[in-house]
């Protein structure tokens, strides 16, 4: 059976999927931001088979989302978030606070994060980016952009 093709779409969602849209992906990303950089620690750490692991690390490389960096003469390689990585480890970080908020039951959140800027627990919230109040999915209007279709 042929996948669809998501990045064909007209709509970042579904481009975003085809990048990170299947399961161990965002995984991989999570251990690759906690500094489980090498492919066994990934490996031990996720419990996923050698082939599948390899496969995203590959898509993940091939989308610019993660780079290879030898780190001995083998070669052996570790995975580092590019640019495009780090922000998606934000979108990662709004999942989490998701999670935390409505599943994560009377034991609490797993991770927490501490703010660098002002050395205190915080949560990941969405803010517009004009005028800095929060914003939330009720606050907000739909309209076609640039790139909607015709």
């Amino acid at each position: 059976m042929q996948r669809t093709n998501f990045g064909d779409m007209a709509c970042s969602i579904a481009r975003t999927l085809d990048v990170i849209g299947e399961p161990w992906s965002p995984l991989i990303l999570r251990d690759v931001f906690a500094g489980m950089t090498r492919f066994e620690q990934m490996q031990a750490d996720l419990g996923i088979s050698r082939k599948v692991l390899t496969e995203r690390l590959n898509h993940l490389v091939g989308h610019g989302i993660l780079e290879r960096q030898p780190y001995d003469r083998r070669p052996r390689y570790e995975y580092v978030l590019t640019e495009r990585g780090a922000e998606l480890v934000q979108l990662l970080m709004l999942m989490t606070a998701w999670g935390d908020r409505w599943l994560a039951g009377e034991a609490g959140p797993p991770v927490l994060y501490r703010h660098h800027a002002c050395g205190e627990i915080s949560r990941p919230e969405l803010r517009c980016a004009h005028c800095g109040d929060p914003m939330s999915a009720r606050d907000i209007d739909l309209l076609p952009g640039p790139g909607a279709p015709k």
